[in-house]
């Protein structure tokens, strides 16, 4: 069965299983009607061009529709959903296709040439949610709460199970993915600048730049040390030159995000035993992934981790507890290990308790962990522990009291790699878990 076949084969049961979600959550906060707006393109300031247009999550949720400004979808329990599908007679720009596909049959869709007439539409009465933005206030519902908290704390709590549809959405999305990682470490050995690299990880996933799910960060050497490397050098560098590389790239299927790191040593046998070393560590964390166990505490791991490669790599002179104890290992591991993925690349809800909105605090002394939550079935999440060597943190380990314990000399010889990360999108089965990354990694 080919891939589109696959997810064919599957969204029956997933728009069923949103239908009931948005019943519930709908009956909950005590409104008849849903409407989900997919959004609008937004002009640059003092400009006539517009910014690149992304869809409403909460619209992605019901239909693989991600480049279709201006559509209203509006649910009404008991009903089938209605689908205002914008399609204008345009010359400027190419207008959508016309609405078909395995998504069409289940929807009464009402297409309009202009925008303002997917207003007719809406329900003439009842309580009325609606979810969206509306950057065109001629668009914007005359009635009707817009983004009620109650009704997004309902839905933001469940959208951590994933529906089969969803995960075959993200396995898709992770098949795109490594293809263009194996791509890019080609192209990095072959000593292609960071510009080069991305365009090939464009060019092999099948994706412009702004249909990647986020913006690749694709780190040489010394870069790998800044986490949200935002810049692509255009500058080649002599093979001498060339120590490490550090790949944070994803893709997209039907709204649908794929978020993987990977990291290669030049030929320093240093690294690549640090890198080795994280690699392990990272799958022993992918194996602890299964229902009932708390996210934090695979947080935690991934510091037990990090902190047995200090030690066992001499940069730290302590034993791997005491490293961990005095939270020495937050100065190379500063950020979370990990987040829920799906239909955004941080998923929402990862701090619910309940439908309600309250919250699961962080551990104390881990500020960015974004996913505090126990695992259950269906949900999905990155792992991707790290360790790096950043010149701000290392200075404010260097005035700190365990300075003493740290072998400086040995650090400086790792701050030209920059750092090492491993990340895998891993899915929570009844029996354990699914690696979306890997298992994809291996069929290359």
């Amino acid at each position: 069965m080919n891939a589109e076949a696959k997810l064919a084969r599957l969204y029956p049961a997933h728009l069923a299983a949103i239908t009931e979600r948005a019943e519930k959550a709908l009956a909950a906060a005590g409104y008849d009607h849903l409407v989900v707006f997919s959004g609008s393109e937004r002009l640059r300031l003092f400009d006539d061009a517009p910014y690149p247009f992304a869809a409403n999550p909460q619209f992605k949720a019901w239909l693989p529709l991600t480049a279709h400004p201006d559509c209203f979808l509006v649910f009404t329990p008991g009903n089938k959903p209605r689908l205002a599908y914008f399609q204008a007679d345009d010359y400027w720009y190419a207008p959508p296709a016309a609405p078909g596909g395995y998504w069409a049959e289940h929807f009464d869709i009402e297409v309009v040439k202009n925008a303002e007439d997917g207003l007719s539409i809406l329900p003439s009465a009842g309580n009325m949610a609606v979810l969206g933005e509306f950057a065109r206030t001629v668009l914007a519902p005359g009635r009707g709460d817009l983004n009620p908290a109650s009704l997004l704390a309902w839905l933001d709590y469940h959208r951590a199970w994933k529906t089969d549809y969803e995960v075959e959405c993200m396995r898709q999305a992770n098949r795109a993915a490594t293809r263009a990682h194996a791509v890019a470490e080609s192209a990095f050995r072959s000593g292609a600048s960071e510009l080069e690299i991305h365009l090939e990880y464009c060019r092999t996933a099948g994706h412009s730049e702004n249909e990647l799910p986020y913006s690749s960060i694709v780190a040489i050497n010394e870069h790998g040390a800044i986490l949200h490397y935002q810049n692509w050098s255009r500058q080649r560098l002599a093979a001498d030159d060339l120590h490490s590389f550090l790949i944070d790239a994803g893709a997209s299927c039907n709204g649908y995000a794929a978020d993987v790191t990977r990291t290669y040593a030049a030929s320093d046998p240093g690294f690549q035993e640090l890198v080795q070393r994280m690699d392990e560590a990272q799958q022993r964390l992918c194996s602890g992934v299964r229902p009932g166990v708390d996210y934090p505490d695979i947080h935690l791991a991934a510091h037990q981790e990090v902190a047995r490669i200090l030690s066992d790599m001499d940069m730290v002179r302590l034993a791997a507890d005491a490293i961990y104890d005095l939270g020495i290992t937050r100065m190379f591991f500063p950020h979370g290990v990990g987040h829920y993925i799906g239909l955004q690349v941080h998923d929402v809800g990862g701090f619910l308790a309940d439908t309600a909105g309250a919250t699961i605090e962080r551990p104390d002394g881990h500020p960015f962990l974004r996913l505090t939550r126990t695992l259950d079935t269906g949900h999905v999440m990155t792992i991707e522990p790290g360790l790096y060597f950043i010149d701000s943190l290392l200075k404010e380990l260097a005035q700190s009291e365990h300075r003493g314990a740290v072998n400086w000399q040995r650090i400086d010889e790792f701050r030209k790699f920059g750092g090492v990360r491993i990340e895998d999108d891993v899915a929570v089965t009844a029996g354990g878990h699914e690696n979306l990354t890997r298992d994809q990694f291996a069929r290359l």
